[in-house]
This record gives structure tokens, C-alpha cells and sequence, in this order.
């Protein structure tokens, strides 16, 4: 159902927008807690493709205590995606096992706080783009399979998915990957070869998940049919591409590419934003956004005091007010011991006004290891 109207403002409540499509457990529970009654815009609902079942996950670990099984996870991660390039290039089969005991690490982690593998995912320095941008699609596609409720076998699909869709990348000639600019016509059809040598690669590895090479061709196609390889639209799609399809552009547009500069995490969200219904799921866009926050964890922010911090963790019921860490003081020099802010508290700059935040920068923009952030916090 779509959500069209409430019994008291918006702002006093925990969703992020004025409308939104009702889809998790997690938003009719609080609908509950904040609502006597609400409006539903009928021509606007849609019903959901099959039922889906939901799955809540608690969280069972401060961002504190998993921040050292999410390196582990990470580290493992990103060795294991330097080697699956390696492997591609030179024609060798994808180590399964491998896969799929990375993958279960970084669900677990995941599982256990989101938080913390996507601290390591975004504040650590970036290695070839190819390999650092599966790495991260894949923990945030797990995370919001987590967000969205879906069964822990789901949940690893994504991830499984994530590191894979763009394996093909490797198949493409290397001055078509690293040339700076627009593609020509010819170039542009060269590269979405791609999709079809993922595929093929991913169905000549025995040991991955049933229909992963299928669905890892869906990235790529957009809600309205311009998207390729076949120009699917809508529902078509199903839920799991439209996901695949929301995450890699978001993860593309904040890093840095060959032939584009990264945008800061907050443009990036105002872009899939303004897509919304036009290339990607509506409903999948604005669960997303809830998903990592105006703020996502892992970005970096500047203060009201011109201080830059950290996000480190969202707070569920104010999306807006996440728990920053404050790693640079107004002059930009490193601040020791660093600040831990909970800007859902309130707390003060000084004595007429409170913490607030300005706005994100580009991540990598103040280099930052992200275990420094639970050393010397006070």
C-alpha cells in the first residue's frame, strides 16, 4: 500500500518521506507505534510480485565489538576479489569454496551490525575500481537484503551477486575500461559485452547458487526499458535485478571512475531520488535510502563548527541524526582523542547551539583508517 498521508506531521515521525510504499514488517510496526490512522493512496498501491518472506534481525553487536570480525571479513573479501580477476584473466575456474566462505563471513557480519563492514567498506583506501566496487556492491547489497527482511539465503545471493555481476568487466579490452571521456557508439556496444561474458564465466563455475547467472545480466536494465541487454521493464525485472540495479549505480557514482569524478553520498541519493519510477523501482528506491541513511554510514561529513567527522552508525528512528565521529578539527588539523557525537542527543557546539550536520563530502576525501576510529574516541 501506499502510504499517502498520516495522523500527525511527518517530521515527529521515523520515515524519511512525506509518501512511501508499505513494504516490511519493520514500517507497519511503526506505523503502529507513531499512527492512530492513515491515508492510502489506492492508485498508487501496487501488489507485491509474490510473498516474500520477512525476517527480522536484531541487532546482536555494537558497531564496537564487530568492527574486528567485519576486517576479517573484509580483508578476506578483497583478497579473494584480486584473485577472482586474476583467475578470469588468465582463464581459470572461480574457486566456489572460496566464494562462498567469504561471502558467509561478510552476511554474518552483516547480520550481526551492518555498520561496521560498511565502516571498512567505504573508509578504506580504494584499489582497482573493478575489484573495490564488487566488494562494495556486494556489502551493500547484503546489507540491504538485511534492511529489507529477506531470508539469510537471500541475503547471500545478494552477496553472491554483488561480487559477480560485473566478472566480464575483465573479458574487455583494458584502454576501453580506462579511457577517460564518453564512449563512442561502437565503444558503448563493445562494453555491454560484459553482461553476457559475466554470465557465461558465472555458468561455467560449478558450485554457485542456481540461477545466479541469469539474474547477474539484470543490473544493467531499467525500470522504464531503456536499460540493456534486453530492454526489460518494470516488473520484468523482479525484485532481486531492480536491487542489483539501484546499488551498483549508487556505488558507481560516489567512487571515482576513468571517465567521471565521484559525487558525495548525499548527491548521489538526490539522484536515485529524482530516477525513482523512471530507471529504478520507486518503492525499492525510497527502501534503499531508508536502508543507509541521508547519511550513510561511512561518510564523511561536515559540521555546523567546521569540524569533519565520521558517520559511524544510523540511528533507526532518526535517520537524520546519526552517531558521528569527529576526526578533524575546524582547521583541519587531526583531532586526538576523537569526539563521538550522537546527534540524536543534542549535543552542544557551544553554548546557544547544537551539533548539526552540513553536509557530506566525497568519501576519500580526508583518507581515514577506520579501526583508528575506536582507539582513542572519548
Amino acid at each position: 500500500m501506499y502510504i499517502a498521508e498520516l495522523d500527525r506531521p511527518w517530521a515527529d515521525t521515523p520515515f524519511m518521506f512525506q509518501g512511501f510504499m508499505l513494504g516490511t514488517q519493520q514500517q507497519l510496526d511503526a506505523l503502529r507505534k507513531y499512527c492512530s490512522t492513515v491515508i492510502v493512496d489506492v492508485e498508487r498501491s501496487a501488489p507485491l510480485e509474490a510473498p516474500v518472506p520477512r525476517v527480522h534481525y536484531p541487532e546482536r553487536a555494537p558497531v564496537e565489538e564487530e568492527i574486528k570480525p567485519a576486517k576479517s571479513a573484509y580483508s578476506a573479501g578483497r583478497l579473494l576479489m584480486r584473485d577472482v580477476m586474476s583467475a578470469v584473466r588468465i582463464g581459470r575456474t572461480l574457486d566456489a569454496e572460496r566464494l562462498k566462505s567469504a561471502i558467509s563471513s561478510m552476511t554474518e557480519s552483516v547480520l550481526r551490525n551492518p555498520d561496521a563492514l560498511l565502516l571498512f567498506s567505504q573508509l578504506r583506501a580504494k584499489g582497482e575500481y573493478n575489484e573495490s566496487h564488487a566488494l562494495d556492491v556486494s556489502i551493500y547489497m547484503i546489507t540491504f537484503g538485511r534492511f529489507l527482511e529477506l531470508e539469510p539465503g537471500q541475503i547471500e545471493f545478494l552477496g553472491y551477486l554483488g561480487l559477480l555481476q560485473d566478472v566480464g568487466k575483465v573479458r574487455l579490452p583494458r584502454d576501453l575500461l580506462e579511457k577517460r571521456g564518453r564512449l563512442t557508439i561502437e565503444e558503448f556496444e563493445t562494453a555491454k559485452l560484459h553482461v553476457n561474458y559475466s554470465a557465461e564465466i558465472l555458468r561455467s563455475t560449478p558450485g554457485l547458487p542456481g540461477d545466479l547467472a541469469r539474474i547477474a545480466a539484470l543490473h544493467h536494465e531499467r525500470h522504464d526499458g531503456s536499460g540493456y541487454p534486453k530492454g526489460l521493464r518494470g516488473t520484468e525485472i523482479g525484485m532481486i535485478g531492480s536491487i542489483a540495479a539501484i546499488v551498483d549505480t549508487f556505488d558507481a557514482l560516489t567512487v571515482k571512475r576513468p571517465y567521471a569524478d565521484p559525487v558525495s553520498p548525499s548527491a548521489a541519493i538526490s539522484m536515485l531520488y529524482k530516477w525513482r519510477g523512471v530507471f529504478f523501482d520507486a518503492n525499492l528506491v525510497e527502501q534503499f535510502i531508508r536502508c543507509i541513511g541521508i547519511f550513510p554510514v561511512g561518510s564523511l561529513v561536515e559540521l555546523n563548527t567546521g569540524e569533519v567527522g565520521v558517520v559511524i552508525a544510523q540511528n533507526l528512528t532518526k535517520r537524520l541524526l546519526p552517531r558521528v565521529m569527529v576526526i578533524r578539527d575546524a582547521e583541519g588539523h587531526p583531532m586526538v582523542p576523537h569526539k563521538l557525537l550522537d546527534l540524536a542527543r543534542e549535543p552542544k557546539a557551544s553554548k546557544d547551539e547544537t551539533y548539526r550536520i552540513l553536509g557530506t563530502l566525497e568519501y576519500g576525501a580526508v583518507p581515514f583508517d577506520p579501526e583508528e576510529l575506536f582507539m582513542k574516541a572519548k
